[in-house]
């Protein structure tokens, strides 16, 4: 009899201490939510109230002599810990992601040493002797300093050949005039415009990043109407890396009212580069290669506003993004296969995955109206995954949204930001009403500040469209 009391008590014992650890893990998780800032304070009291009542329930279900009542009561405190400790652990990476996402303080200029493809160099050793072309007309500051890093390697003064555009750099290193050429590799794929195939005739043989702090811009508070620029980049390496900008949205936020308006942007805009060009022009999308606060100057000084976030996302990331919330909705304005990936698009609606998202998104040959309908897709895209994003569908992969992204995404918005408006999205889940607009021109051939004398596919803008899209994104600001 002794020894069956025994048994009980230490089984009692048992349940008791799976309780406490559950009593534990609930403090751990309520500590991880309310420091998130993430919960609005209502949804934090309740959850406070609930797992003290779940505690109690459980810890008291330990003293009853019935054996049923206290295995159960075990079970569910043991299910508890698991589920609480599951939810601190995922608030913890998202609190990480969120870091490692928001707060972007640098740009990263990549410079390249580019050779013929049949080149027999193996490293930038191999090239002490060779001669060097480089331009100074952009860049020039990044020039230098890569040419300073090749003499560092190789270990003496390098020969150099001047040219004044990067075409006139590129053609030299073709021609056989150089043996290689220095330029920064967001310059590629500009040159590519000039030269036709450049970029398939050389290799890289020697890269070397340099980081530049990004101009802090003034920000904003989350709770009142802000613009935030999104830029859409090339680039197969890290998100930093500065590139041409083939995407140029403007979404202005106004959490009063819930509305948001998209404003597009052509790539090809004749503008001028504020602090760059100067008096010059250039298209909007080689304003990247500065930097993406030159972007952002680009279209504040175009439509008269501030821009005070930004997030510069890669073809990659929408793939992730789009598939992570289950594929997004899109209708169509026209019916047309992609030229990525061939994929069938109807007119109407279509369900979209990551991959037909991009496609659609980057198509712009099976439109008479080309890069004007490509923008206006893709605001159709965005409104999409807008739409998806502030519905519980979220919820389901948020864990794999946040962690698909985190590499391929690039915000100054910091996490308390992030944070900030996520709990206000929370606190009023209501779905938000989004408009979009889009800008215009008149096509040209032009010479560009950032490819020299070559004649180049430029938009001139409307000044009218401009103007009126310049006055909606005011009135969207100044709604109460």
């Amino acid at each position: 009899m002794r020894q069956r009391l025994l048994e009980m008590e230490r089984k009692n014992l048992i349940g008791k201490l799976i309780t406490l650890i559950q009593l534990l893990v609930s403090v751990v998780c309520i500590v991880t939510v309310a420091g998130s800032g993430m919960l609005p304070k209502k949804y934090l009291i309740f959850l406070i109230g609930t797992l003290a009542v779940l505690f109690g329930a459980t810890h008291i279900l330990q003293y009853p002599k019935n054996k049923v009542l206290r295995y159960t009561g075990m079970i569910i405190s043991l299910l508890m810990t698991i589920i609480l400790a599951a939810i601190s652990m995922g608030m913890m990476k998202t609190d990480d992601v969120l870091e490692k996402v928001g707060g972007a303080t640098y740009k990263t200029d990549n410079m390249v040493v580019v050779v013929k493809k049949g080149d027999s160099a193996k490293n930038i050793e191999d090239a002490e002797d060779y001669r060097f072309g480089y331009q100074t007309a952009v860049d020039q500051k990044n020039t230098d300093k890569m040419i300073k890093d090749i003499e560092k390697k190789v270990g003496k003064d390098v020969k150099t050949e001047e040219y004044e555009s990067l075409t006139d750099e590129a053609n030299a290193l073709l021609n056989g005039n150089v043996d290689a050429a220095v330029f920064n590799e967001g310059y590629m794929s500009m040159i590519d415009e000039s030269i036709e195939g450049f970029s398939e005739k050389v290799k890289i043989l020697y890269q070397y990043g340099v980081k530049t702090e990004v101009k802090k811009e003034k920000k904003a508070d989350v709770t009142e109407p802000f613009n935030i620029y999104i830029s859409g980049i090339d680039v197969a390496g890290p998100i930093t890396t500065n590139s041409r900008s083939d995407v140029n949205l403007i979404m202005t936020v106004n959490p009063q009212t819930k509305k948001i308006l998209l404003t597009t942007t052509p790539r090809d805009y004749y503008v001028t580069i504020p602090e760059v060009s100067g008096e010059k022009r250039d298209k909007l999308t080689h304003a990247g290669i500065y930097g993406v606060d030159r972007s952002m100057a680009t279209l504040e000084n175009l439509y008269g506003i501030d821009i005070s976030y930004y997030a510069r996302i890669n073809f990659t990331s929408l793939v992730k993004i789009v598939d992570a919330l289950g594929g997004v909705d899109v209708d169509s304005d026209y019916e047309f296969t992609t030229l990525y990936n061939n994929y069938k698009i109807n007119k109407g609606m279509n369900h979209l995955n990551g991959e037909q998202a991009l496609g659609f998104a980057r198509e712009r040959y099976s439109f008479e109206d080309g890069d004007n309908q490509r923008g206006r897709d893709q605001e159709k895209i965005l409104t999409a995954i807008i739409h998806k994003a502030t519905t519980p569908a979220i919820l389901k992969n948020a864990n794999e949204l946040i962690a698909g992204v985190s590499d391929s995404v690039q915000t100054n918005m910091t996490s308390e930001e992030m944070l900030k408006f996520i709990q206000m999205q929370l606190d009023d889940p209501s779905s938000w009403n989004v408009e979009s607009q889009a800008v215009s021109g008149k096509g040209d051939s032009q010479s560009c500040y950032s490819s020299g004398s070559q004649l180049l596919y430029v938009m001139w803008p409307d000044e009218t469209a401009v103007q009126n899209a310049a006055d909606q994104i005011k009135k969207l600001q100044e709604e109460k």
